[in-house]
């Protein structure tokens, strides 16, 4: 469904289980970020109408992630520790070349956003299936619904946006990228690490 080239190799749930901590302050970051996105998709494309409604309702869903995040951190006695470079995202956004037109860009900006959403569908899932804390996996089970919504929204705007069989062809290319940088990852505790 995801169409991702490479799977997380489940081993990634036992670094996981030993560092939750650190694994939900990353996720909590992640929400951050990803209301951030939102907000620049509304700033930068104003004129896209039906993408801004999206992304305004987006913004509320994904602080919402962000407060159900760091309840859970709360509640085992933490504190949201400090953000941590995302390797996976800087690594993603190398693919596209900077600049083209304005819907380029915007085609470009929806398929880094859903296919960021898709991994982070895919590991929500693995989390929601290989965690030994049932309530944790629970947790993960029910945000792991929303993220696949995300990822099918992104990718459409891109599609209706831009032509479709060029979107799709980059949409593929980026996918072959991707299962590329998985490769090297999935050694630590963050949600696309």
């Amino acid at each position: 469904m995801l169409g991702l080239k490479l799977p997380t190799d489940p081993r990634w749930v036992n670094i996981v289980e030993k560092n939750i901590e650190d694994i939900l302050t990353d996720h909590a970051y992640c929400e951050q970020k990803a209301t951030s996105t939102a907000i620049s998709l509304i700033v930068s494309f104003p004129e896209y109408t039906e993408l801004v409604q999206e992304m305004v309702a987006l913004v509320k869903e994904e602080i919402s992630h962000f407060k159900m995040v760091h309840d859970k951190i709360l509640e085992n006695g933490w504190t949201l520790g400090r953000d941590r470079k995302d390797e996976y995202v800087l690594q993603l956004i190398t693919f596209f070349p900077k600049g083209g037109s304005r819907t380029t860009q915007l085609v470009h900006r929806l398929l880094y956003a859903a296919l960021i959403e898709a991994r982070s569908c895919e590991r929500f899932r693995l989390l929601s299936e290989e965690l030994e804390d049932k309530e944790l996996a629970e947790f993960y089970r029910r945000l792991m619904v929303s993220e696949a919504n995300h990822y099918t929204m992104f990718l459409g705007f891109a599609r209706q946006y831009g032509d479709r069989k060029e979107v799709d062809k980059k949409w593929n290319d980026l996918l072959e990228f991707e299962a590329e940088i998985m490769k090297n990852l999935s050694k630590s505790e963050t949600i696309h690490g």
